[in-house]
């Protein structure tokens, strides 16, 4: 009977890399430079996370309300026992119970999906709750992965790792905020009015990001290398992506998705290997 459900494992993990290729291939270069230990369990991670976004982002022909409630209590009916005949969440509980990593961040994350639900605007609680809930509590599931949620290890880089996933999310919602705006009418950055962003409110929100790179870069150096390569080629790509936006008009960033070249991308792999080699990080 294990071995049978080794068979199943082996088929959801699949499943989940399968997913995290297809919908995100630079996450899917950052987490093949991790060491094999922890590669596993982030595709099991990102799977999981990016299936909820699905629900609540694309399935727009569908009861999306019903189809992430009925997601959470997949998840939670997998974690009691142990299995799930969904691969993606069977593969991901496999990684909840190795880890030991604590129900509240899920619940957080799945909080913020559901919040996409049913809200279009954010004022400023509302911003940091989702922010905590989307990127934060996903940042912090990895860190117990990177940490083998030893307390002293994740506590000492924790407040690190939720200023990375913050960073990152706030250059999503910028790259994102003209198709959030137009196709699901959501504003997430607080009291803002999309119709009147102008480079001032830009600017502000570009402090605060800089501010969370700058603390991120500081948990980045503190990682054991087996896991610093691929989050520190996630941070370049990301910082790529932020000075891309800064040198940009905030008319601009209404009417196309700031990407990075696929070479651009071979450059920041090459580049951020190199400085991690030579301690320039």
């Amino acid at each position: 009977m294990k071995n049978q459900k080794k068979k199943f494992d082996a088929i959801s993990l699949e499943c989940s890399k399968k997913t995290t290729k297809v919908y995100s291939t630079s996450f899917s270069l950052a987490i093949k430079l991790l060491s094999k230990e922890y590669q596993n369990s982030i595709y099991s991670i990102y799977g999981f996370v990016r299936l909820a976004d699905e629900i609540v982002d694309s399935f727009h022909d569908y009861d999306k309300g019903k189809l992430l409630n009925e997601f959470r209590y997949s998840t939670i009916d997998a974690l009691e026992k142990n299995i799930s005949l969904n691969p993606i969440i069977n593969s991901f509980q496999n990684v909840i119970k190795k880890y030991n990593i604590e129900w509240a961040l899920i619940d957080n994350f799945l909080e913020s999906m559901e919040y996409d639900l049913s809200n279009h605007n954010c004022d400023e609680k509302a911003y940091k709750e989702y922010i905590q809930g989307s990127a934060e509590a996903v940042g912090l599931m990895c860190l117990q992965i990177f940490t083998h949620n030893k307390k002293g290890s994740y506590q000492q880089l924790k407040k690190h790792a939720e200023s990375l996933g913050a960073a990152f999310q706030k250059i999503n919602f910028l790259r994102d905020m003209n198709e959030d705006y137009s196709t699901l009418n959501r504003v997430y950055f607080p009291n803002l009015d999309i119709k009147k962003f102008n480079n001032d409110e830009k600017k502000i929100i570009e402090k605060d990001i800089a501010k969370d790179f700058e603390d991120g870069l500081i948990g980045i150096r503190m990682l054991d290398k087996n896991a610093q390569r691929g989050v520190y080629l996630a941070y370049r790509y990301y910082m790529s992506l932020f000075r891309k936006i800064q040198k940009m008009d905030a008319h601009n960033i209404l009417e196309k998705r700031v990407r990075i070249s696929n070479l651009k991308k071979m450059l920041i792999l090459i580049s951020s290997q190199i400085a991690i080699r030579i301690k320039m990080i």
